[in-house]
């Protein structure tokens, strides 16, 4: 029987871990040679978000990049429903193909176009697109709150909008030579002595003309010598496109608008003027970010 060798308590134990520790020798070399701070779990988190957050900006890049077309669901869906709407059912696998084919055809030409700035000067285009952008400040825009009164103040302070203003019937005798001041009331002289008037002469009807409307055609003198002029009587008037030989037929008086009978309407203009304020001023808004200059023009 061989001897022996005594054994001590813990040599066992001791053994097993000096056997531990030479298996794992190189791996403890390599990672005594690298700085402890490399060995920190903290770093490797930080390092591994990095990566991740430069992963997804380079995707960002790539879906941002004008030379990166991206074919996705919403385009297979709007042409399913283009399709269907006009042929009444689903597209086959080879016409759905050749959509996706039609629009990107259509991307490319729309992309270069934009490239080679044909775009400027194209009024079609550039109304089309303030009227996408109007479209999605519209969607944004809310009504505020209202209610009968608060109407009523808003049409009292526009009544002379909706009254029925004062309306004047009336013929105007076209001469056929030069409308001189005579020869004017030379022909209007003839009728109102019951004599035959100029054959020559033309005859123009005008009916419920608004007196304002004859402000701004001929003239505020002559609206209101012709809403003061007897009936059915031929008079010289001065317009401010010259003499003028007319006629006054018939006057209808002024009246004033009732609110119960246009609060419909009433409600309809004050929708449609209220969100005409609230779209100029959010246009107003967005112009804040841009500087504006405006060049001389010369004379």
């Amino acid at each position: 029987m061989s001897p022996s060798t005594p054994s001590l308590p813990g040599a066992a134990g001791s053994t097993r871990a000096v056997q531990a520790s030479a298996s794992s020798w190189p791996l403890d070399t390599e990672q005594r040679r690298r700085p402890r701070w490399w060995r920190e779990p903290l770093l490797h988190f930080v390092l591994l978000g990095g990566l991740l957050f430069a992963a997804d900006h380079l995707l960002q890049l790539g879906r941002d990049d004008p030379r990166t077309i991206v074919i996705g669901s919403s385009v297979d869906q709007q042409a399913r429903q283009l399709f269907e709407g006009v042929r009444g059912r689903e597209p086959e696998s080879d016409e759905l193909k050749a959509m996706r084919e039609r629009w990107l055809d259509n991307e490319v030409l729309y992309r270069e176009g934009l490239a080679l700035q044909l775009d400027r000067g194209d009024a079609t285009i550039r109304e089309r697109v303030i009227f996408k952008s109007l479209s999605v400040i519209e969607a944004g825009l809310k009504l505020p709150a209202h209610d009968e009164a608060s109407l009523r103040v808003w049409f009292e302070a526009r009544r002379d909008k909706y009254d029925e203003p004062a309306r004047l019937d009336f013929q105007e005798a076209v001469l056929s030579g030069e409308a001189t001041e005579a020869a004017v009331r030379a022909f209007v002289e003839r009728p109102n002595l019951g004599l035959p008037g100029q054959t020559e002469a033309g005859l123009r009807l005008f009916k419920g003309r608004p007196q304002a409307s004859l402000a701004q055609s001929f003239g505020p003198g002559f609206a209101l010598a012709l809403a003061t002029a007897p009936l059915g009587q031929w008079q010289a008037r001065h317009s401010s496109e010259g003499w003028r030989a007319v006629r006054l037929d018939a006057v209808s008086a002024a009246r004033p608008a009732r609110f119960e009978s246009l609060r419909g309407v009433l409600l309809q203009d004050w929708t449609d003027a209220t969100m005409a304020e609230q779209r100029s001023a959010a246009v107003r808004a967005l112009a804040s970010k841009y500087r504006v200059r405006f060049e001389q023009v010369a004379s």
